[in-house]
């Protein structure tokens, strides 16, 4: 599977508005806000890529579960369940 980004790349700082009984709240239970929204956003990303790639290739997938539908799954002969 292709990267969604470098993680070798370095760190930027940047400012943030988030709620501010959210990050009070945040800050009392230690939580580490950086690695929280990296791994929030690295969720976005593989969701919006994700997306993507169904959007692009909807014909094929299409196409594919219309010759399923018609022939079977490639291999249902050899299934023993």
């Amino acid at each position: 599977m292709q990267n969604l980004y470098d993680s070798a790349a370095p760190k930027k700082a940047t400012n943030l508005s988030i709620n501010s009984d959210l990050l009070a709240k945040s800050r009392e239970l230690n939580v580490n806000l950086s690695a929280t929204l990296e791994d929030a956003l690295t969720h976005v990303l593989a969701k919006t890529e994700a997306d993507k790639w169904k959007k692009r290739n909807a014909k094929a997938i299409r196409s594919y579960n219309e010759f399923v539908d018609e022939h079977g799954c490639f291999g249902d002969e050899h299934r023993a369940f």
